[in-house]
């Protein structure tokens, strides 16, 4: 079959097409509103006859060249035509639904892209682009069967009880208590909270969990207990008690809270303590002289065992240049021991 024929043949097809399709869109009459019909309609027979004309281009073309005595037709060359004719329709739609973008006519885009070439993701970010969530998350989850995206759109378009059972769905149990809060349901939002504080010490990342109870149940005792816990158990020991003390925010308090502790202490967690110690001095002038006190005490307790300890009085004494002098002659008499 030369070419030709062969364009003859796919006009003949295209009208066949062109009837059916229309047939189909004026059915839609029974289910959806007329105005958006004809405006699916619209968009057809426009994209239809340039399309037409498209068609018509190649054959007048392939007519001149078959009247100047131009012989061809292999099956190679036919490949060719028909390829080269579903780019130039394809990039038609592409430039129709960019179109329709630029003039923020986001609905008729999106049918291009769905209807014309297929293309259901693009559709559907398209309607999202121009506001229409709902519209949107209905193609994620029937043509894409994507949760993820429907749920992020139902959320924008503040339909909350879809959106929470999408993301039960998806086990996004934080995500879920954040919509519950949205909707004022305070009891439902904490269950949800509960169980991520529960994942969370079951991974023993105390300092999250302790998060969720003060940021978003508004409970810091709690908070305070899931810190010490972490602290005690040593499970990332030293960020607890970092976290711990940084949520009193009363210096008085939290001295005695410093002081407390320190009581409580075992000898394998000194050290961390000292470490702790040692931003608690910085906070406030007031803290300076209890801290200073615990690390002297952890130090002298420690250095026998760890000789390097002798390094963080400078911490405790930072304008004092005598203390850094002293810590040299350790360290020069301890060397000269051991090398006796």
């Amino acid at each position: 079959m030369n070419k030709q024929k062969f364009i003859e043949k796919f006009i003949a097809a295209f009208f066949l097409l062109v009837i059916l399709k229309i047939i189909g869109i004026i059915a839609q009459l029974f289910h959806e509103g007329f105005w958006s019909v004809m405006g699916t309609l619209a968009i057809f027979l426009i994209i239809a006859v340039v399309i037409f004309m498209v068609l018509k281009n190649l054959e007048n073309k392939e007519k001149e060249r078959n009247s100047s005595g131009y012989k061809g037709g292999s099956g190679s060359e036919n490949f060719y035509v028909e390829s080269s004719l579903f780019d130039r329709i394809r990039n038609t739609y592409e430039e129709l639904a960019q179109k329709y973008i630029a003039e923020k006519d986001y609905k008729k885009a999106a049918k291009v892209y769905i209807n014309l070439l297929q293309d259901h993701y693009r559709g559907a970010k398209t309607l999202e682009k121009g506001g229409f969530y709902n519209e949107a998350a209905v193609i994620y989850l029937k043509k894409l069967k994507n949760k993820s995206e429907a749920a992020q759109c139902y959320e924008k378009a503040r339909q909350y009880r879809k959106a929470i059972d999408l993301y039960k769905e998806l086990e996004q149990k934080e995500k879920v208590g954040d919509l519950y809060r949205e909707i004022n349901d305070v009891k439902s939002a904490n269950t949800y909270y509960q169980m991520v504080v529960d994942d969370y010490v079951h991974n023993h990342q105390m300092v999250k969990g302790s998060l969720i109870y003060r940021k978003k149940m508004e409970m810091p005792d709690e908070a305070q207990k899931i810190l010490l816990k972490g602290w005690e158990e040593d499970r990332d020991a030293f960020n607890c008690l970092n976290n711990y003390f940084a949520n009193v925010t009363d210096v008085k308090k939290l001295g005695r809270e410093i002081r407390n502790l320190y009581q409580k202490t075992s000898s394998e967690q000194k050290i961390i303590y000292l470490e702790a110690m040692k931003h608690e001095f910085r906070k406030s002038s007031d803290l300076r002289e209890t801290t200073r006190n615990i690390a002297y005490e952890i130090i002298a307790d420690k250095i026998n065992t760890h000789s390097e300890i002798v390094n963080e009085l400078k911490h405790f004494n930072p304008q004092d240049e005598v203390i850094l002098k002293d810590i040299s002659r350790y360290k020069t008499g301890r060397n000269r021991m051991f090398r006796n």
